[in-house]
């Protein structure tokens, strides 16, 4: 099969043929029609993520067909159209992986390849209303956005919830979600033109966080935030704080901004301020997704497409920071 294979951290990915996986007791192999990419991607060629291997199979995000089973995995599955679930090995434990959880993509192999081997448990019936490229942008970003949400942070209908940094995928696909959960959503994100389209996808505003008195644009706006999802980190953290009404939940889930400032603790207690950290989440977290996804018709925003053997220039889209939602890579 066609793979593309990253052999060390700031070296272009290679197209290799490689054998195709067969599968082990439990395991499904999925023909993949489409994948995506994430931030952790980019993270490992950069060699900037923890636990680093090369040569190393990436792609966590994926969609395609059934083509074969291993022993104890039942034969209906075959030729069904699915899409994985990238959180591997969580456990029974809804609040916490266990010490087997693993990430799809590095070590094991990944998803940008024509075929790929998972547990049979992390297959899933693909929404009938998305296309493969749009299945395909939704696993990682969508598990992610949505655990953090509503089984973390508890958003509720009515609710004011800010999501920042709204370009990205998980926030595009956050954005979605707390809309068709009749929550009231405002942005912040780095032009008047991503900032458009997410009003146009049900946003009630926003504020660019290039402006240094984002805060102070956005509060006057929705009055304070009941819930507000942060994937950024770094010293505008405490403005997250300002822009928090009593009791708000703050939910974190990256840091690509850096550490947060030294902040007094009086800050914190005194507004009754939870700091909820997550990342990825369980099979049942999976599951509420992909049923929220479809009852509601969701389409996750893709922002590029790439063939497989661009799949370079895939990876110098998602580091300039320009995309809008998801980068999709085509499988042949």
């Amino acid at each position: 099969m066609l793979a593309a294979i990253l052999k060390d951290r700031l070296t272009d990915l290679v197209l290799e043929e490689i054998s195709i996986p067969a599968p082990l007791a439990g395991q499904a192999v999925v023909r993949l029609k489409a994948a995506a990419l994430n931030r952790r991607d980019w993270w490992v060629q950069q060699g900037k993520y923890a636990a680093l291997e090369y040569p190393a199979l990436l792609g966590s995000d994926g969609a395609g067909t059934v083509d074969c089973v291993g022993e104890g995995v039942d034969n209906a599955w075959v030729g069904q159209e699915v899409i994985i679930n990238p959180a591997l090995h969580w456990g029974a434990n809804r609040t916490a992986p266990s010490k087997d959880f693993a990430i799809l993509g590095m070590p094991t192999q990944g998803t940008l390849a024509q075929y790929v081997a998972v547990p049979a448990n992390a297959i899933v019936a693909k929404p009938a209303h998305l296309s493969w490229k749009e299945a395909a942008a939704l696993p990682l970003a969508g598990l992610t956005a949505h655990r953090a949400l509503f089984y973390r942070a508890g958003l509720q209908a009515g609710e004011k919830v800010l999501i920042t940094g709204a370009g990205g995928g998980a926030a595009q696909l956050a954005l979605l979600f707390a809309v068709a959960s009749g929550a009231q959503a405002w942005v912040t994100t780095s032009t008047p033109e991503k900032l458009q389209t997410c009003i146009e996808m049900g946003a009630k505003g926003g504020a660019m966080y290039t402006n240094p008195t984002w805060d102070a644009d956005i509060k006057e706006q929705a009055g304070g935030f009941d819930v507000v999802l942060d994937s950024a980190g770094g010293p505008d953290f405490t403005k997250l704080l300002e822009v928090s009404n009593l009791g708000a939940r703050i939910v974190f889930f990256g840091g690509t901004a850096g550490p947060w400032p030294a902040m007094p603790p009086q800050r914190l207690f005194w507004k009754q301020v939870s700091l909820l950290g997550t990342t990825m989440g369980s099979p049942e977290d999976f599951a509420d997704m992909v049923q929220l996804v479809a009852d509601n018709q969701l389409i996750p925003t893709i922002s590029h497409v790439f063939t497989l053997e661009d799949c370079n220039q895939a990876f110098t889209t998602m580091g300039n920071g320009a995309a809008l939602g998801k980068i999709v890579v085509t499988i042949p």
